[in-house]
């Protein structure tokens, strides 16, 4: 299955360590427009060719993979190296040859990642709630701080005011609290608008639709004109996922009536699922051919 984000990008979470497939270091900013950097196609392949099938994959056989994407055996080997410093990718040895498997902590992100592609981009069973989270981060908690905005938009919520971020959906955020020591500095409650408050113009103040509309509809663009019978099939899947996950990051996966009423995310998600389902066969097949792998254990 495919797995989640790239690895390395957005230094501020380093001091808490990622703990998301967001947070294994894809840019802060929305993926909309951006290209996936060596980071995305190492968590893409391995979610589909390593994630939860006991196997460590061979340097060598990923470089050659990468390759295919336009990244360099260097790039690469960064790239690796990176993500086995966040504790995302553990070496295996075996005689002379060196092979690359997950952690525990990266089968955790990539799971996340999953998890995230398989979840609908639009809510369409909203009971009309709010989660709310408010929050102070002292000034000297700088990174913590970072790491918890970044874990926020992971989830789904927006910034609304200076230390109050929103979600449309339940949302379980002790966990993440805990693991940056910050309970003590949040509180979270569940409401509903009320009064004067439009739920359509608090999701216009939360989040950027226009640039995830307008990345939705490149994504469309681009990926409605590939011939996905042509080419390498394996590098071209690693690819569609890497950006498909780039570009739905900070999607809150918001209720469909406060959405346009054709947003351009439901015609993408289509057009990203039947692509992946037709590139399967082929990406296997070349996967089986080039991936040198060996029991992770």
């Amino acid at each position: 299955m495919p797995g989640g984000e790239a690895a390395g990008d957005d230094a501020g979470d380093d001091a808490a360590g990622p703990r998301t497939a967001a947070e294994a270091g894809a840019p802060a900013a929305a993926g909309a427009g951006r290209s996936p950097g060596p980071e995305s196609f190492l968590l893409a392949l391995f979610g589909d060719h390593v994630l939860d099938r006991g196997v460590a994959v061979s340097t060598g056989s990923v470089i050659a993979v990468l390759r295919q994407l336009g990244v360099g055996e260097h790039a690469t080997r960064a790239a690796a190296a990176r993500m086995a410093r966040r504790g995302l990718l553990r070496s295996v040895r075996r005689g002379r040859r060196a092979y690359l498997g997950l952690t525990p902590h990266g089968t955790a992100v990539l799971r996340d990642g999953r998890d995230k592609l398989e979840a609908e981009v639009v809510d369409r069973h909203w009971d009309g709630r709010w989660t709310l989270l408010a929050f102070s981060v002292p000034e000297s908690r700088r990174a913590d701080r970072h790491a918890l905005r970044t874990r926020l938009g992971w989830a789904g919520f927006g910034p609304l005011r200076s230390g109050l971020w929103v979600s449309t959906r339940e949302a379980d955020l002790s966990d993440t609290l805990a693991r940056l020591d910050l309970l003590d500095h949040a509180e979270v409650f569940r409401a509903e608008a009320a009064l004067w408050t439009d739920p359509a113009r608090i999701v216009r103040e939360a989040w950027d639709l226009s640039a995830l509309a307008a990345g939705y509809r490149r994504f469309t663009d681009r990926w409605s004109g590939t011939e996905l019978g042509e080419g390498d099939g394996l590098a071209l899947r690693t690819r569609l996922t890497a950006e498909w996950l780039l570009l739905i990051r900070h999607d809150p996966r918001l209720p469909r009536d406060l959405l346009t009423e054709e947003w351009p995310g439901v015609r993408a998600q289509e057009l990203f699922r039947t692509s992946q389902r037709q590139l399967l066969p082929a990406a296997d097949t070349l996967a089986a051919e080039l991936l040198d792998t060996t029991a992770a254990g």
